[in-house]
């Protein structure tokens, strides 16, 4: 019984990966750094999903703004088919302005669809793109984003 339970246990863990990605965005007027550590639990061969949070400092020279931004997120990864990754995951952030502004910091929702080139499905590097971007609210140029992912 209890050499049953630790075989369980040692299953479990090899499901149960932790890393996350890394975001960069640059441009003329506007630099912007991200990190995100998450867990994931691998359901299958093709399905992952977990739970993140994330960190964001971005940097806008044109207005002289400087944004921080902290969030907590849920993701699900699905591999159709080697190499290709999808994703959805949705994420809930704090953002705090500072430079030439007066706005007060303020909450807002992300819901990002992404699309990878995936190795092993415990790395991969694509782009993800935000269906409730608000240009007047992100701290991004774009609903674009670039990213690399890796899980160990």
């Amino acid at each position: 019984m209890l050499a049953q339970q630790k075989k369980d246990t040692a299953q479990a863990k090899r499901k149960i990966f932790f890393g996350g990605g890394i975001q960069l965005g640059v441009s003329n007027a506007y630099t912007s750094f991200g990190i995100s550590p998450s867990v994931i639990y691998e359901f299958s061969d093709q399905f992952s999903s977990g739970l993140g949070v994330s960190y964001t400092y971005s940097n806008n020279k044109l207005y002289d703004l400087k944004y921080q931004v902290v969030g907590l997120s849920a993701l699900a990864l699905y591999n159709p088919l080697e190499p290709l990754q999808l994703s959805t995951e949705f994420e809930e952030m704090h953002i705090s302005v500072t430079g030439n502004s007066s706005l007060d910091p303020y909450w807002i929702p992300a819901w990002y669809m992404g699309i990878a080139y995936s190795m092993r499905r415990h790395a991969a590097f694509g782009f993800r793109y935000d269906v409730l971007y608000d240009k007047d609210k992100s701290v991004y140029d774009s609903p674009f984003t670039p990213f690399i992912r890796i899980y160990f």
